[in-house]
């Protein structure tokens, strides 16, 4: 099979099993009602995530039959996204306690970072610093926050499907400048697989992604980004940098609730992209932070990988604008 009719395939698949979920939503009145902490204001069907998560599944076992993808990540991506879907798909259509769902989390994460062998060395401060098990575990608390992340900054419009979509595609392109096309196949049909249900999510959207959908991108997204360390450390950076946006807003919305007293695990509408999307609307911040994404976190992250910049410094000239940003917009305040 050649992979662009592939490609093709996976976003044609998406949109059609996006479209079948919303009518079985609305059927079973599986709906997201608003409340006082919502961003909408109108009931909307959810768990269109799914249709993520198959079409993203379906494809990697063809990747890897086409030599594009090695086994190893092929069984690193599917065992962690495959759990971290059902207990999402549990969730959404009940209850999960939180304890079971962050044991479950844990459980995912470990099982990717064992098929991708742990951590390589990391450059920082000029030296190359072997991780060992202190590296495996942090490797473990990001995997488990970037899933988790992807949870909670999943409240708008559109919102986690074109951060994951220009997060992809982003990284696609510094693999080509590069040469590591290796690494596109994966990434690039998430992308697609997300771009199926985008269709049906943009605002103003007719489905929701849910739990399902937001935790299966926040592992795979992580799951990608610790590969790709392997073919060259800097790019774990890289795809830190990319996801910036929702790295530092959902990480500074929850250190200011902690500091505060709050109940972190209750749900709140205090994220900078919610107070943002109260003033402006859904559609003009999800397309403000694409123009973030492709205007001036993929520069720094090319710089990154082409070693041109060091980590450190492209970490602070990444994250200082998006902190300031979250802390003028109130992130975490009510």
């Amino acid at each position: 099979m050649n992979v662009w009719w592939l490609l093709i395939a996976v976003f044609v698949l998406s949109w059609i099993l996006t479209l079948v979920l919303r009518r079985y939503a609305l059927a079973k009145s599986l709906m997201d009602i608003p409340n006082e902490r919502s961003s909408h204001s109108a009931p909307t069907p959810r768990g269109g995530g799914v249709a993520i998560v198959a079409a993203f599944l379906l494809a990697v076992p063809i990747l890897a039959h086409l030599n594009l993808l090695s086994p190893d990540a092929l069984w690193g991506l599917s065992g962690s996204g495959l759990l971290i879907a059902i207990l999402g798909f549990v969730d959404d259509h009940g209850h999960v306690a939180a304890r079971w769902r962050l044991i479950g989390h844990f459980v995912a994460a470990a099982w990717a970072l064992y098929w991708l062998n742990g951590l390589p060395a990391i450059p920082l401060w000029g030296i190359s610093i072997e991780p060992g098990w202190v590296g495996c575990f942090l490797a473990l608390i990001y995997m488990v926050w970037m899933l988790n992340l992807y949870n909670f900054m999943d409240g708008i419009d559109g919102l986690a499907s074109a951060e994951a979509i220009s997060a992809c595609l982003g990284m696609c392109l510094v693999y080509y400048v590069l040469g590591s096309v290796e690494l596109i196949w994966a990434p690039l049909m998430l992308a697609a697989a997300v771009a199926g249900f985008l269709w049906w999510n943009f605002p103003p959207a007719k489905i929701f992604m849910g739990d399902a959908g937001s935790g299966f991108l926040g592992i795979v997204l992580a799951v990608l980004s610790l590969q790709a360390a392997w073919s060259k450390p800097e790019l774990l950076f890289s795809w830190i940098i990319l996801l910036g946006v929702f790295i530092v807003d959902a990480t500074w919305t929850l250190v200011r609730r902690l500091l505060k007293g709050d109940k972190v695990y209750q749900a709140h509408s205090s994220h900078a992209y919610q107070h943002a999307a109260r003033r402006l609307g859904h559609m003009k911040v999800t397309l403000t932070i694409v123009m973030i994404n492709v205007l001036f976190l993929l520069p720094v992250s090319m710089l990154v990988a082409l070693g041109m910049l060091s980590v450190i410094s492209a970490l602070l000239i990444a994250f200082a604008p998006l902190i300031y940003i979250a802390y003028r917009l109130g992130a975490g305040e009510t």
